[in-house]
């Protein structure tokens, strides 16, 4: 199964979608969209796919944003990074896809198809 933090206003996560969808029903796997806007992500699932991305909180996070230069997040701890995303999601980057194992960020969306070959071994019989 597929997981996609998705933010529907997004044409780069609406792309993602598109294609994590046709995958996911060629390799037989369902697809679960957490539109994290209205479903905010707690600390301990930001760290959890922190991992499975293999980065930073830093990395995870849109750095443009407006809100990230209002709250002064340039030089602010992990923990206090984690933290702001958890409150504010639209410091996401965005969109985030897992398979339960590894994460990608979408942009390109094209970046989704690095999953496919993990998860082609995963296939339901």
């Amino acid at each position: 199964m597929f997981t996609i933090y998705h933010n529907t206003r997004c044409s780069k996560s609406r792309q993602t979608l598109i294609i994590l969808e046709q995958h996911a029903k060629e390799l037989g796997l369902e697809v679960s969209i957490i539109e994290y806007l209205k479903t905010p992500i707690n600390n301990n699932k930001i760290k959890r796919l922190l991992e499975q991305l293999g980065c930073s909180a830093i990395g995870m996070m849109r750095t443009n944003e407006k809100l990230f230069k209002q709250l002064n997040l340039t030089l602010a701890s992990e923990g206090m990074l984690i933290q702001a995303m958890s409150d504010n999601p639209a410091l996401i980057e965005r969109p985030i896809v897992s398979d339960g194992k590894r994460a990608i960020i979408g942009r390109p969306p094209e970046n989704v198809k690095s999953l496919f070959e993990t998860s082609s071994q995963q296939k339901p019989n």
